[in-house]
């Protein structure tokens, strides 16, 4: 066993340690911080109905594969643990997560299925993982030697997929070296090596050369197994980008992110698929005023209108993860017809020129999703941002309150 190392290396800490410091008080992630009979007039409606039909959509384009959703960052900012409870009750095989905390979260809340988390991990996270039943990402031997340590010294068997860098430069085992990796994990005692994996850089970008190489360099990390005359774990490498271009890289199983919540993974990427958005951001008008000509609006006085105006304003902001960046770009949806955000986005609220329409105080405004005809989908937030759909979701956050719908959803 390992103690200290090179630079980079990691040390491997006996589990007894481990076990005497880790803190096992609760982890609770994403809680609302407001009841829903307080809730305020911004708020996400997330459609539980869609989803499950989206995850129905995903799995028929990629069969005989399987489909382990991603649900890292509060699945995409729908909420962790409702749509983690949702898909087990779907039956989906097993999903994955960035970090520790989330799969806690979601054995805390009685979510059985298998959760990979997919991130790396530090040394006294390892018993948290064997206590609850967790999956491990192993990406180096260092690690793996570690999982397997502790798993001896709690007398469980641990279950660990392991990471193959083919090209990302993130975590993993290099490609070229990951042998020992692999016949280190056929010598473990204490460990069972359920899926091997790599994760394309560019599959959702129009030139696929370099996810097609990081492809062949993965079936050359495969060949092992073949020549070992042992069994392939579980091989997994489309991420949505994947899914949609690569069916060649489908394997065993598939993990949709963004996709499944019913995005593309990037701007210039047709959505091939008939998934649908999930969700709709909801607010309400709490003020209205007349706005002379030249009168400028907001913070830095940016914008003015050329005549005289209605302005409403909504309780809503880049505190909320509506982005600042937006500010001169976005439009909302009010009475079924789109209206211009004026000024800069502030912290909690947004200005609106309304022309000479009508809106009074409490009349609903659609932020993201559909109404009354007209839509705002998730690609265009990134857009007006100038970023990628996962962010404009992944910001969304816990002060606006989560409603459910669909599938016989529990608020």
């Amino acid at each position: 066993m390992r103690t200290a190392g090179r630079p980079g290396e990691f040390a491997t800490i006996p589990c007894e340690r481990l076990l005497r410091a880790t803190i096992m008080q609760p982890t609770v992630l994403h809680e609302p911080t407001l009841s829903l009979a307080e809730l305020r007039p911004t708020h996400l409606e997330v459609d539980l109905a869609r989803l499950a039909e989206n995850y129905r959509i995903i799995a028929a384009h990629v069969h005989p594969a399987r489909v382990m959703p991603v649900l890292k960052a509060n699945a995409y900012g729908h909420g962790l643990l409702a749509v983690g409870q949702l898909l087990e009750r779907i039956g989906a095989p097993l999903v994955a997560v960035a970090y520790l905390e989330e799969a806690l979260r979601l054995r805390q809340e009685g979510v059985r299925l298998p959760v990979l988390v997919l991130g790396g991990i530090v040394g006294s996270q390892i018993p948290r993982f064997l206590e609850n039943d967790l999956t491990l990402t192993a990406s180096s031997l260092d690690k793996l030697e570690a999982i397997d340590a502790c798993a001896a010294a709690m007398g469980v068997r641990a279950r660990v997929h392991l990471k193959i860098d083919t090209g990302m430069e993130r975590i993993g085992t290099h490609w070229y070296s990951a042998a020992a990796l692999l016949a280190a994990s056929l010598r473990a005692r204490h460990l069972d090596v359920e899926g091997i994996f790599t994760h394309f850089a560019n599959a959702d970008e129009r030139d696929l050369s370099h996810a097609r190489l990081q492809l062949e360099r993965f079936h050359e990390v495969l060949r092992f197994y073949e020549r070992h005359s042992v069994p392939t774990p579980l091989r997994h490498a489309a991420n949505s980008g994947a899914i949609l271009q690569l069916p060649e890289s489908h394997f065993d199983l598939v993990r949709p992110g963004i996709l499944f919540f019913g995005a593309s993974p990037s701007l210039e990427l047709p959505l091939a698929l008939p998934v649908r958005q999930a969700l709709r951001w909801l607010t309400k008008v709490v003020f209205f005023k007349v706005v002379q000509a030249g009168s400028p609006v907001s913070y830095g006085s940016r914008w003015a209108p050329g005549e005289r105006t209605r302005i409403v304003t909504l309780p809503v902001g880049y505190g909320d993860g509506y982005m600042r960046a937006m500010s001169g770009q976005a439009q909302v949806i009010v009475h079924g017809r789109r209206m211009p955000v004026v000024g800069r986005i502030c912290m909690d609220q947004i200005m609106i020129d309304i022309g000479w329409s009508s809106a009074y105080n409490g009349d609903e405004v659609v932020l993201l999703g559909e109404s009354q005809g007209s839509a705002i989908r998730i690609e265009e937030l990134a857009a007006w941002a100038n970023t990628i759909p996962h962010e404009v979701l992944t910001s969304i956050n816990t002060r606006v309150p989560r409603v459910y719908v669909g599938d016989d959803a529990q608020i």
